[in-house]
């Protein structure tokens, strides 16, 4: 078995390639695009744009790499032996093909800050797990963070997957707990969700609203990068990671990988009328290209000035009946929420969201 390094060309697609599933059988990146389909549980999954984008940068402009374990059969279970893994680099060439990929891992560095940090995705074939397979990318992993001068890995893995008994027995420490929630558009109680909407807004006429779908005009990048640095106050838990700096560079840069991974997005912002202050803000995406019913809310944040009144309410309310109109064929939304958040967790219950999975996210110094 050899663990190689996979080049990170843009859709790792021939010129024309337009599936969003990807060249199947064609790569290994394929092969990881494959068992990260396979191993997703329910909920949105990554159509091969963003999977390959998601190689190529994190969401906050984290610099990513892949690395795939590949064989060309089973490992020999036979007393217990198991196959060398051997760590090779190679740059452009691939060594194998999508069916001889039995795993792999993705890295994010952060650059801007958390550069102490590596964060982490492993993912071994369902059929091939406990093998060793998942040990050895650890394994990897860990050497590759260190290469790289970080200090702690931080994973995800949900509650009751296969990922967090790895994670225990790995010695990582749970961190910090998200809740996914769900809100089914079809079936969402709009009239009584109107008039929350304007009992909120009472509470908030000191505030007028803007939006925009796609990315941020550019005279507004200033107060988005403001705004997104208002994240910085949710519930970490034990999470090892510090405060975030955005800028206006940021913010766009951030823009462009989504636009790269065929994600459109529904921005929401409240500016404060007299002050012009920007206060608030809220944030919806869609694949443009396979939403296969899903939405994802992303951030929503109140600067601290402007709390007390409601405003996250309003600007989630009247960002979801914006997006409604403008993407029909969105059935769900789905979104992550701290446990210890509970004041967002009320807006978004009062909104009609349903619990839909747990998941941890795990710490190891390394």
């Amino acid at each position: 078995m050899q663990i190689t390094r996979v080049a990170p060309v843009e859709n790792d697609a021939e010129p024309g390639e337009d599936d969003p599933d990807g060249p199947a059988g064609r790569s290994p990146l394929a092969g990881l695009y494959g068992i990260a389909r396979a191993c997703d549980l329910p909920g949105p999954a990554m159509s091969w744009r963003h999977f390959t984008a998601s190689v190529l940068s994190g969401s906050g402009g984290e610099r990513g790499e892949a690395w795939v374990a590949c064989d060309g059969g089973r490992t020999s279970g036979g007393q217990g032996e198991r196959r060398q893994i051997i760590d090779s680099q190679v740059a452009g060439n691939q060594v194998a093909g999508a069916d001889q990929v039995a795993g792999g891992h993705i890295l994010h560095f952060p650059q801007d800050d958390n550069t102490h940090l590596a964060l982490l995705r492993l993912m071994t074939h369902p059929d091939r797990r406990r093998e060793g397979i998942g040990g050895a990318l650890l394994d990897h992993a860990i050497g590759r963070a260190r290469d790289e001068g970080r200090r702690v890995l931080i994973a995800e893995a949900a509650a009751d997957g296969p990922g967090t008994a790895f994670a225990k027995a790995r010695g990582f420490s749970p961190a910090s707990t998200e809740t996914r929630l769900v809100l089914d558009l079809r079936t969402a109680d709009w009239s009584g969700l109107e008039l929350l909407r304007a009992r909120a807004v009472r509470h908030a006429t000191c505030y007028s609203l803007e939006r925009w779908a796609g990315p941020t005009p550019d005279d507004l990048l200033g107060d988005m990068a403001s705004l997104t640095e208002g994240m910085n106050d949710e519930p970490l838990g034990d999470l090892a990671m510090e405060d975030q700096r955005w800028s206006a560079g940021r913010v766009r840069a951030r823009e462009e990988m989504l636009a790269r991974a065929g994600q459109r997005t529904y921005t929401m912002i409240a500016r404060h009328t007299a002050s012009g202050e920007p206060a608030g803000f809220t944030q919806l995406v869609v694949d443009a290209e396979r939403p296969e019913g899903w939405a994802r809310q992303s951030s929503t944040t109140v600067l601290a000035p402007h709390r007390g009144r409601r405003l996250g309410l309003v600007l989630k309310l009247a960002n979801i009946t914006w997006f409604r109109a403008c993407e029909p064929s969105a059935e769900r939304v789905i979104t992550w929420i701290s446990v210890a958040n509970p004041h967002m967790r009320a807006i978004n219950e009062a909104m009609g969201f349903e619990v839909f999975d747990t998941w941890h996210q795990w710490q190891l110094d390394i």
